[in-house]
């Protein structure tokens, strides 16, 4: 049923209802992440040198530089349907290289980084998986590995280059820029409504990110980000550094959304750099997309929202061209929030109102560091069982926890200290919610809403 032609009609009542949500306990596909038990190169200027150490990984034609990684693969099931190699190349002068060399798999698996020299190297002797071409420093390269890495097991892969200006990569030793092997299984994703999945305020120099992407590896379907992807001024190198390995696993199936962390570099370039394509048209920072029978918009809190601006004009003639019976909406700044640290948004309220208008069903937001949300409200912040739209603010994707002021009216639920990612299924007539926290923590929320 289309209902986007007639804006300002009162529909009927849809009673709200609140469930709790039970884990589908249908098989998924999974992604996992492993990194190399061993990695080191050898180098023929020092034939009875061991550089198992090093923080680094050297591959070059002159001198001749070799590098070696080993992974061990465990607790995937039903067979392989994805594995890819990502590899960083250090943050030093000289680490670029027009050649970032040849991937091929070894047949040993026994050695071990800490014994291993030009003298006794073991072979590179197997299948060549692929190949990189010119490489820049500081940046992250994949090869697909997938027809070497099958299942569970222990594999090696070598590395040569055939240029005498070699590439140097990060090893296992350099921390969150260390090698990473990127395995999904091969298991059949149930079929169902799509799911929905993010959060905001992202990437750090902590480890929360690192915690809120391993849930997204067990969770498929669209992400979203509601802004502040990296801090603390969304730079090249930080979005390189800090996102990258995190999220950045996670950048093909991501629709993001800016926030003033990322517009801390001007014209937060790094950021429509790092997505391209995926943040939208132009650079303006806002688009739209549908999934199943719902239509979705990304906006962008960091330009006018004004009436009459571009963006809110763009926004009307989106929502009056959509045919879907459910509308969502996000983006960073909140128009509700009960946050210390950020006060409503209300420069937002004129693209709650277009939303309004045309019946949307859900915004969600980020910007306050906690997870919070809202009964449905019209743009005044009133209680409206019958149009109102249901808001959450996720800013809970990994940087440090902020905490909460005065209660706004409507909050129905609330939690700071608990990173997390906002789930929603996307049925079509109504979303079932669900705050999917990280390892160790238990808050939970979830429930049922219908669209309008």
């Amino acid at each position: 049923m289309s209902r986007r032609r007639a804006p300002l009609a009162v529909l009927s009542t849809v009673i709200v209802t609140a469930a709790t949500l039970t884990a589908s306990t249908a098989a998924h596909a999974a992604t996992t992440t492993f990194t190399p038990t061993a990695d080191t190169y050898v180098d023929n200027g020092s034939t009875g040198t061991n550089y198992g150490t090093s923080g680094q990984l050297g591959i070059d034609n002159s001198p001749v530089k070799r590098s070696f990684l080993k992974f061990t693969v465990s607790g995937i099931t039903g067979g392989v349907s994805n594995a890819k190699l990502r590899i960083h190349t250090d943050d030093v002068s000289g680490a670029e290289s027009p050649n970032g060399g040849t991937f091929r798999a070894m047949s040993t698996v026994s050695w071990t980084e800490t014994a291993v020299t030009w003298a006794n190297q073991p072979a590179i002797d197997g299948a060549t998986l692929g190949s990189l071409g010119s490489v820049a420093r500081n940046a992250w390269y994949e090869v697909d590995v997938t027809s070497y890495v099958t299942g569970n097991g222990t594999f090696s892969i070598g590395i040569t280059s055939s240029s005498t200006d070699g590439a140097d990569y990060d090893s296992r030793e350099s921390g969150s820029t260390a090698p990473q092997l990127v395995v999904t299984d091969g298991t059949i994703p149930p079929p169902g409504d799509p799911v929905w999945v993010g959060a905001g305020d992202i990437a750090d120099s902590g480890s929360g990110d690192t915690a809120t992407a391993a849930l997204l590896d067990n969770i498929q379907g669209t992400v979203w980000t509601t802004g502040d992807n990296v801090y603390p001024d969304g730079t090249a190198g930080q979005f390189n550094t800090y996102y990258e390995p995190t999220w950045g696993r996670h950048k093909a199936r991501t629709k993001p959304s800016p926030g003033n962390h990322d517009y801390n570099t001007s014209g937060a370039t790094g950021y429509y750099n790092y997505f391209g394509a995926l943040a939208g048209p132009s650079g303006r920072g806002y688009y739209s997309y549908d999934l199943g029978d719902w239509h979705i918009v990304s906006l962008n809190s960091n330009v006018s929202m004004s009436a009459g601006s571009a963006q809110e004009q763009w926004l009307r003639q989106d929502l009056a061209a959509s045919t879907k019976p459910c509308t969502a909406a996000y983006w960073h700044h909140p128009l509700f929030t009960s946050g210390a640290n950020h006060s409503p948004s209300t420069a937002t309220k004129p693209l709650f109102q277009a939303l309004y208008d045309y019946n949307a069903d859900v915004v969600v937001t980020g910007h306050n560091h906690q997870y919070e949300r809202f009964a449905p409200q019209n743009p005044s912040g009133g209680l409206d069982n019958s149009r109102g739209i249901r808001s959450f603010v996720a800013g809970m994707g990994g940087a440090g926890a902020y905490g909460f002021g005065t209660i706004r009216p409507n909050s129905e639920a609330r939690n700071t200290g608990t990173q997390g990612v906002l789930k929603l299924t996307l049925h079509s007539n109504s979303f079932d919610w669900q705050f999917v926290p990280v390892a160790g923590k238990t808050y939970t929320d979830s429930g049922t809403t219908n669209c309008h």
